[in-house]
């Protein structure tokens, strides 16, 4: 069969617009495309294409298409099959954005949201409130507590050095009141 860039873009294409699922319904689509039918490839080498791109960070189905796409045309070839790949899905996403671009405009909609709101604003307030139960339970769990309120309320402190910080003083003040323990026995 003629591989073309275009013959590949096209190919790629209808594989994409008919994946849903993700990666794994990805085969036996390229296998009846590239295999069964234009035989542009081995069933085996699209396996190999398939647990290579498994094993790679990223989509399955775009790390396939690269693979694929430069055995049969090098460069031009992979990124005619990522293009191919990948615009079912950015046309799709640009469709429905702008559907629910319009959607979240109803008021009803905005009913909803606003809902939510108050019921997410519930929900850390109960939250809070059974953490501090447990964790809030002396001096210096108060203490550790409001320094670290005043240094995230600043912003001027990443969080994750507030939280390593906090972990670091609760270490320090256990073992200290351990060996306090063990000098009064």
């Amino acid at each position: 069969m003629n591989k073309s860039c275009y013959g590949i873009f096209k190919t790629f294409f209808k594989v994409g617009v008919l994946l849903l699922g993700g990666g794994y319904v990805i085969l036996p689509l390229l296998t009846h495309e590239l295999v069964d039918k234009k035989q542009w490839i081995t069933s085996d080498e699209l396996c190999e294409y398939y647990a290579l791109s498994s094993s790679l960070p990223g989509v399955i189905a775009v790390n396939t298409a690269v693979l694929t796409g430069s055995k049969l045309l090098g460069f031009k070839g992979a990124f005619s099959a990522i293009c191919g790949m990948i615009l079912p899905a950015f046309l799709a996403i640009i469709l429905l954005a702008s559907i629910l671009s319009k959607v979240v405009e109803l008021p009803f909609v905005q009913n909803i949201f606003w809902g939510v709101g108050i019921a997410v604003i519930a929900l850390i307030f109960m939250a809070i409130k059974e953490m501090w139960s447990k964790a809030v339970v002396d001096k210096f769990s108060v203490a550790i507590y409001i320094g670290s309120l005043i240094l995230a309320l600043s912003g001027k402190v990443s969080l994750a050095f507030i939280i390593t910080g906090a972990l670091i003083f609760g270490i320090i003040y256990q073992i200290l009141e351990d060996k306090q323990k063990e000098g009064k026995e």
